[in-house]
């Protein structure tokens, strides 16, 4: 009997141990943060705007190099996270479709393993999260001013603020507020740089003084390429709205009649109090009187106007990603200061990259570089050797995969994930890993982007646009800027066929549906 209770004490200790063992994971999520906003990317913004506290994941843990989204737009990208699976097999494979909760998600699974869940910030899913211990989420997109939280028992609460700095509060105060015995899974999602791009009133004028570098496309002229790029409406050029964008209002304009177009008004100045509404006018108050009046006297061309807005636009976006690294700077600070650092893996990511002037355009959706890669950016003390560089080519459906495994699950027998653990990247090994990646879009015009679909190798990329039956191939280390297709050119009949067969497979393999 007396080893009978012996074998019970070492049972119980051991599970204690190995729960333990088992790291919190804490995953915190932008929405469209381009790579090129991130300064550990090395990219043309990194002198300018540097992000020191997302940096510090890229110092002390790993960065990866080669880390893109499986369909480039909001809802649709975080439905791949949570499942591990490409849109068409999670259902959710356009804004404005409404996620299947009560299938398979990687939340649900690591509750069911004994992890305390919690997603705090934009949900953006349009049905209510499962899988989650607590849950306290925008309504849609969320507002950047005095936003609105929805609580777990579905009433809805104004809070006043900036959504950034309190989506990182409330994950701070669910950390403080947790069940302490179990290792926790938190989502702490940013609606920030998310459009209409709008900063804390602290960050107003962080780049004022700051020369931005213009992107060698910024004037773009669509050509070489499917016919459908010029038909696009996201360029800073002829789409940009004044106020809604711009943060041009139309009782600042008096009689000066700026170009079209104008469609969407001030939500987030609306939302204001009286003091915030002060803070913002005196400061873009005089700059927009200066720019009023130098448009007025004639004073900027075509490309002066364009780049104008080019600058506005960036100041604005930068400063939202400031909020966000002070963030990520204040969740490292609690760590450390709880003495759970050691033990915690810490994640930055974003649902998708974004258009920062790159071929004149300041949104997403394309499987052109900018949009579709996302930043993986991770740290795993004792784990990742610090200051790595994968290079091999991940997706957000391995994600799933690669949480179950930090926290030793095992993927249930018989759920179908697509994606696949990365860990091994992560510890430098890349033996047998994919040398190819499935792209999808799906919606039907929004911004008047078609649906097209394509593979991405090392160094190629072809693209499918269906509506128009045209194929673009693209060699990335010749054209790294994606100027020019070479589908049809001389020189490239074997790459054209290998990229085309591998196409193929891969939509054979991932069960992909007719093109409709």
């Amino acid at each position: 009997m007396k080893h009978f209770g012996l074998f019970l004490l070492i049972s119980a200790t051991l599970q204690i141990q190995a729960k333990q063992s088992r790291p919190n994971i804490l995953f915190i999520f932008s929405d469209d943060h381009a790579v090129n906003a991130i300064s550990a990317y090395g990219g043309p913004l990194a002198e300018v705007a540097p992000t020191p506290h997302i940096d510090r994941l890229a110092k002390e843990g790993a960065i990866f190099l080669n880390s893109f989204c499986a369909n480039s737009i909001c809802g649709p990208s975080r439905a791949n996270i949570l499942t591990g699976k490409h849109s068409h097999k999670n259902g959710f494979m356009r804004n404005g479709n409404r996620f299947n909760g009560e299938q398979w998600t990687v939340a649900k699974e690591l509750q069911k393993g004994g992890y305390d869940t919690a997603v705090i910030g934009k949900w953006h899913l349009g049905t209510t999260p499962t899988g989650f211990n607590h849950w306290e989420i925008f309504p849609g997109q969320g507002s950047y001013y005095n936003p609105v939280f929805i609580q777990m028992d579905g009433s809805r609460k104004r809070e006043e603020g900036y959504a950034t700095d309190l989506t990182t509060e409330k994950s701070i105060e669910w950390l403080d507020s947790r069940d302490s015995e179990k290792p926790f899974f938190l989502m702490c999602q940013h609606k920030a740089p998310h459009r209409t791009f709008s900063p804390a009133l602290r960050h107003l004028d962080s780049f004022d003084d700051v020369t931005i570098p213009e992107p060698s496309n910024l004037f773009d002229d669509y050509k070489n390429r499917s016919e459908t790029l010029a038909r696009n409406e996201m360029e800073i050029d002829r789409h940009f709205d004044w106020a809604y964008d711009a943060k041009v209002r139309k009782n600042e304009r008096g009689d000066i009649k700026l170009p079209k177009p104008d469609r969407y008004g001030t939500p987030e100045y609306n939302r204001m109090t009286p003091d915030q509404k002060t803070e913002w006018d005196k400061h873009f108050g005089p700059r927009n009187q200066q720019f009023l009046a130098d448009f007025a006297a004639g004073k900027l061309d075509h490309k002066a106007l364009v780049r104008w807005k080019y600058r506005r636009y960036m100041r604005n976006y930068l400063g939202t990603v400031k909020a966000v690294d002070e963030g990520v700077g204040k969740l490292l600070e609690y760590l450390e200061k709880k003495g759970i650092a050691d033990n915690t893996v810490v994640i930055y990511s974003s649902d998708q990259g974004f258009f920062l002037g790159e071929h004149g355009w300041y949104d997403k959706r394309w499987m052109f570089e900018e949009s579709f890669r996302m930043p993986f950016l991770i740290r795993w003390p004792g784990k990742i050797e610090p200051g790595s560089r994968p290079s091999g080519l991940i997706q957000n459906i391995d994600y799933a995969s690669t949480f179950l495994e930090m926290a030793k699950i095992d993927m249930p027998e018989g759920t179908k994930v697509q994606g696949r653990s990365f860990v091994p990247l992560m510890q430098g090994q890349d033996k047998g890993w994919r040398k190819s990646l499935y792209y999808t879009y799906y919606e039907y015009g929004e911004h008047r982007v078609p649906q097209h679909f394509g593979v991405r190798t090392d160094q190629h990329k072809l693209m499918y646009f269906p509506r128009t039956n045209e194929w673009n191939l693209f060699d990335l280390k010749a054209d790294p800027t994606e100027m020019k297709s070479v589908y049809d050119e001389k020189g490239y009949e074997k790459v054209r066929k290998r990229l085309t067969t591998e196409f193929n497979r891969l939509r054979k393999y991932y069960e992909a549906p007719e093109f409709d």
